[in-house]
């Protein structure tokens, strides 16, 4: 299913909608229509797959040498049709196009003309909180002013206004590269360490986190960006301490500022749909079922409202959080025949998106519609999706969801009785675990039960079961396992073994 490797120009013809392919064809229509990189883009649109020796027996007189020039002119024509569709959709991209209006005028010796776009468009930055653009314009009309006369002089206090806009402008850049990378040290803690597993690892995040913290730069008013980079950086660090309910605030405060700035909702939905994201995830891992409705649906408006104003990434995001959170919630309220039938659409989605998603996000879906089906207990159906995820030839996954994935795929076959098969596949599960850095004990506790448990006959599997529960009590309890039961709850599959009846909750 996952093809990894793609010519960067077939994926961007590809990626392109109707109304992109009509745009692009009426802006190249200014030139001959018989030009050979017209010809090659109405080759590279009806294939199905790229083929290069293909392309060029469908373009006589192109010889390969040429294709690469050919291709690159191409792919730059394109774009640049793609920013003239979008620049009233990105506010950053309206701003730049007005500055190169100004440098224009500028190199035409139209000084008093560009200063008067730079400053109307200096207001929009202010406006839509751009604040490295605002510094860039600033400097620009610093540049016109040192170096020509301008009637700017005869303003009183006009060129001190300036200095002082500057100086503030290239305060406050700094400040926000500062927070900036601030959110991104504490994110990048833990894509490379994950949650913390012990005490002493909790006193390693808490010097990481004040030896990086803009402490200096809290005396004073932040701006939109500062404020938002701010809270993530927090999130992040509540979250690897497994302080769910200090995240939780904090993912309040990244989309309660974005719902005080309703501009910002608009010109950047992605971020705010990434703290309304995280909300839910922290709002499933405390279980608050109630709650994590009302802001599902209240998600579930927002993307409704926004999604034909979304670019694609805009629309991938959308779909990819918003069909995680609707399973999410099939789990957290024990709705599992209604998550099930999600998958079908769910499904057609990811196929239409798996040439512009990474790979894990697709089998994180997969691992979640196999989890699905086994409360079910429809344990062919969740091997289908479980296969996918073991045996993907290409690609990287995080280790907690292949550590999980492997221990569901023995838990299913444990039920379909297929003993054989754990004694083939237990071994190189136990081999995959001996290598992890991060795994949750409860994980290896349940290979050896399972091992245990197939060899034994049916008469005494209860009793071993009964004390494999009690073990697995304690390892549960701990504050550093809270979070692994959510994925994948061994306790809740134990209690319905002992006791048919009973409920079972996961993730």
């Amino acid at each position: 299913m996952f093809n990894l490797q793609k010519d960067q120009l077939f994926t961007l013809v590809k990626s392109l909608t109707k109304a992109e392919k009509r745009s692009f064809r009426l802006y190249v229509n200014r030139l001959q229509s018989s030009a050979k990189f017209i010809q090659l883009f109405d080759v590279l649109d009806k294939m199905e797959a790229y083929d290069e020796e293909e392309a060029l027996r469908r373009l006589p007189g192109v010889k390969k040498r040429h294709l690469a020039n050919l291709k690159r002119h191409l792919y730059k024509q394109i774009l640049t049709s793609l920013r003239l569709i979008h620049i009233q959709k990105s506010i950053d991209i309206e701003i730049r196009e007005q500055i190169d209006f100004a440098r224009i005028l500028y190199g035409k010796g139209m000084y008093m003309q560009a200063l008067r776009i730079l400053e109307s468009t200096k207001r929009k930055a202010v406006d839509h909180h751009q604040d490295i653009l605002h510094l860039e314009i600033i400097e620009f009309q610093k540049l016109i002013e040192a170096r020509h006369i301008t009637r700017s002089r005869s303003v009183q206090n006009k060129m001190e206004a300036l200095l002082e806009e500057a100086e503030e402008r290239s305060y406050i850049a700094h400040s926000s590269n500062l927070f900036s990378n601030f959110n991104i040290q504490m994110h990048g803690w833990y894509i490379q360490y994950g949650h913390i597993k012990s005490e002493a690892e909790r006193e390693q995040v808490q010097a990481y986190f004040r030896r990086h913290l803009p402490a200096e730069q809290l005396d004073r008013p932040l701006t939109f960006f500062e404020k938002v980079n701010l809270y993530q950086a927090y999130f992040w660090h509540r979250y690897i301490l497994l302080d769910f309910r200090g995240a939780l605030d904090y993912a309040r405060q990244w989309v309660a500022l974005f719902q005080a700035n309703a501009q910002m909702m608009e010109k950047d939905p992605v971020l705010f749909m990434r703290g309304q994201y995280y909300l839910l995830v922290l709002l499933y891992l405390l279980r608050d079922t109630a709650t994590y409705g009302e802001e599902l649906r209240c998600f579930e408006s927002f993307v409704e409202e926004v999604r034909e104003g979304l670019n694609e990434n805009g629309e991938l995001i959308a779909i990819v959080y918003l069909n995680l959170s609707r399973l999410n919630y099939a789990f957290i309220s024990g709705q599992y025949q209604q998550g099930v039938a999600l998958i079908p659409e769910i499904n057609a989605e990811l196929k239409r998106l798996s040439a512009d998603t990474d790979v894990h996000r697709i089998l994180l879906f997969y691992f979640k519609f196999a989890y699905l089906h086994f409360l079910m207990g429809q344990c062919e159906q969740a091997l289908h999706y479980l296969n996918e995820i073991i045996h993907l030839k290409a690609g990287h996954l995080r280790d907690d969801l292949l550590h999980n994935a492997r221990v569901l795929h023995l838990l299913c076959h444990y039920e379909l009785g297929n003993y054989h098969l754990l004694e083939y596949l237990i071994p190189s599960v136990r081999r995959l675990f001996d290598k992890a850095t991060d795994l949750s004990p409860m994980l290896s506790q349940t290979v050896d039960f399972l091992a245990q448990l197939s060899a034994l006959p049916l008469s005494e599997r209860p009793a071993a079961t009964r004390t494999f529960q009690r073990a697995l009590a304690q390892s549960s309890a701990s504050e550093y396992e809270k979070k692994a039961v959510n994925y994948l709850d061994l306790p809740a599959w134990l209690e319905a073994k002992l006791a048919p009846k009973a409920k079972s909750t996961g993730l």
